[in-house]
């Protein structure tokens, strides 16, 4: 048997984000996240990286900018406020297809809001939060042992498809403490491919040049065309999503990152009940598992959504049922955490309105 830690959520994305290789970090403390640092600060040194605790959020993008166009990989994380301080950077690392991993461990809000759990940057995180046409892959952990595994995963979908991508987690999954097992070798930065764009010295070779900002006509449209196929090829191959109990659901609550661990109790009660429910959960928020949702709606009584917000992922669930079943909303705004007791009794005042 494998031997498995006890690892706080905060801990275990760091401590997988080096062990897939990123070589250097630059942050700013924020609550709830401040262990991802913190643990960056004493255990990079021991893999040969660089540790930067920077003056700005904004200053730690535009250093993952300059790392990243150097062939470094590398990452950053903050908590709500801190990340909307980024986004101009985000957009601009998008703009010169640059890869780097960026980690929002969610707190309430608006505004600096509250410390608490909250899932309210959901639009933010898939809809591309600032300037321009583009999207970023966007990834939802629910347990421990997935804060330490996505970064690798984050990593190699940022270099294949030469983007940005974002493990947005919530305060609830940044300090909760759960056994860890080390699914992966630590990934040695000189075994990965070469990159035939970084920066790193044109002696002997043609110069590149990394950039966001072209003004030559035509040419921005042009690349912004490049990058809708590089999107809609990301829609074709790396959707992700899990399931219980959905071959005969009757019932479907769709829940990501900590409602998804709550929505699969409530599954589990409603089962004992005798109600065919089932869950769905997305892993990838973007992009979004659209044909999985398009083959629950024709079987389907009752869509349920559960959410740490007033509600933001249910306009894409929406999108795809078109009206063609009924979806419902279980919300919990400003750091509020349902119940599985509660999706119980709510999703019963769902089914007598039916």
């Amino acid at each position: 048997m494998s031997e498995r830690y006890l690892f706080r959520g905060n801990h275990a994305i760091a401590e997988g984000a080096m062990r897939a290789g990123c070589r250097f970090f630059a942050g700013y403390p924020i609550t709830p996240q401040n262990e991802i640092p913190e643990y960056f600060s004493a255990r990079m040194p021991d893999y040969g990286g660089v540790f930067l605790q920077t003056e700005s959020e904004i200053a730690a993008i535009n250093m993952l900018f300059g790392a990243s166009a150097a062939g470094v990989r590398a990452m950053t994380t903050s908590s709500s406020p801190g990340i909307s301080l980024m986004q101009e950077g985000i957009s601009y690392s998008c703009g010169a297809d640059l890869p780097m991993v960026i980690a929002n461990v969610v707190r309430g809000g608006p505004g600096l809001g509250n410390i608490a759990p909250a899932q309210s940057d959901y639009f933010q995180a898939t809809r591309g939060g600032g300037h321009g046409d583009y999207r970023t892959p966007v990834l939802a952990p629910n347990s421990v042992q997935e804060m330490f595994e996505f970064p690798k995963l984050a990593f190699e979908l940022a270099e294949r498809y030469r983007t940005p991508v974002i493990i947005l987690a919530d305060g609830l999954l940044g300090q909760m403490i759960e056994p860890l097992e080390y699914t992966f070798d630590p990934v040695d930065p000189k075994t990965l491919p070469k990159k035939d764009y970084i920066l790193d010295g044109c002696k002997g070779r043609e110069r590149r040049v990394i950039r966001s900002y072209d003004l030559r006509p035509g040419y921005l449209e042009k690349l912004n065309f490049e990058r809708i196929k590089k999107y809609q090829k990301i829609e074709a191959e790396e959707v992700r999503y899990e399931t219980d109990h959905l071959d005969d659901a009757e019932f479907v609550i769709i829940a990501y990152g900590t409602c998804s661990r709550v929505a699969k109790a409530a599954v589990r009660l409603a089962r004992n009940n005798g109600v065919k429910m089932g869950l769905l959960r997305p892993i990838t928020l973007w992009p979004f598992p659209k044909k999985m949702i398009e083959e629950l709606t024709g079987k389907t009584r009752l869509f349920i959504v559960v959410e740490m917000s007033m509600g933001q992922m249910i306009e894409d669930v929406e999108l795809v049922v078109k009206g063609k079943a009924p979806v419902r909303l279980i919300p919990h705004p400003g750091g509020g955490i349902p119940t599985a007791r509660e999706i119980w009794e709510r999703f019963q005042q769902f089914r007598e309105e039916l």
